[in-house]
């Protein structure tokens, strides 16, 4: 785990829960051409192979679509254009925003420990 496969995973994460599922919109690049079977750590692993600078502009893109895409929601209850993976029940925006919430606050704890592990720091 790396913070660059961090900073590239929750771009996807954006773009597939925001975009893909919540507007039914196809894949943005790199997404699009991503083999998920052949290897559904891509995100994380692919990052290696990018510069800093393009992993921020890839997450910042993906953040302002989803900025966009969240703008046109007037109702929380609304349901996403598409169902998840493991049911076809399209999720509200509501489970949407609380799914991404999970997702970062997840990711948030991975990068601390990557600090603790450098500085080693703990708590305030």
């Amino acid at each position: 785990m790396t913070l660059g496969g961090m900073l590239k995973h929750l771009a996807y994460v954006e773009d597939f829960w925001l975009h893909v599922i919540l507007l039914d919109q196809p894949p943005t690049p790199p997404f699009e051409a991503v083999d998920w079977a052949r290897n559904r750590d891509w995100d994380w692993d692919s990052a290696a192979e990018d510069g800093p600078g393009s992993l921020h502009a890839l997450f910042e893109g993906a953040v302002a679509r989803s900025d966009a895409a969240l703008d046109a929601v007037d109702d929380p209850e609304a349901r996403a254009a598409r169902g998840r993976r493991r049911t076809s029940e399209p999720p509200t925006v509501r489970w949407l925003l609380l799914h991404m919430l999970e997702e970062y606050a997840r990711h948030c704890g991975h990068a601390d420990l990557i600090r603790e592990s450098i500085d080693g720091t703990t708590g305030l």
